[in-house]
Parts: structure tokens; C-alpha cells; sequence
């Protein structure tokens, strides 16, 4: 009974926290202007 009772109030705080950081929203940012480098660059 105790094992069902702590995982019903983790699964409640996960929620709180999923629907806290929901209601928050993305933080406020920009990308950076340079483009990301995708390759390896050749060895001398």
C-alpha cells in the first residue's frame, strides 16, 4: 500500500512540475548567427 501511495504523489508532482514548466513557457532567446559546423575538417 505504501509503494502505491508514493507512486500516485510522484506521479502528481511530475505533473505539477510538467504542467508548471508548461505554463512558464520557453525562455527568451536567439540562435546564434553562426551556422553549426556538420563535418569533420580534413587532417593535414
Amino acid at each position: 500500500m505504501r509503494a502505491l501511495i508514493a507512486a500516485a504523489t510522484g506521479l502528481a508532482l511530475a505533473c505539477a512540475l510538467v504542467l508548471t514548466m508548461t505554463a512558464l513557457g520557453s525562455p527568451t532567446g536567439e540562435t546564434s548567427p553562426k551556422p553549426l559546423l556538420t563535418t569533420v575538417p580534413a587532417h593535414p
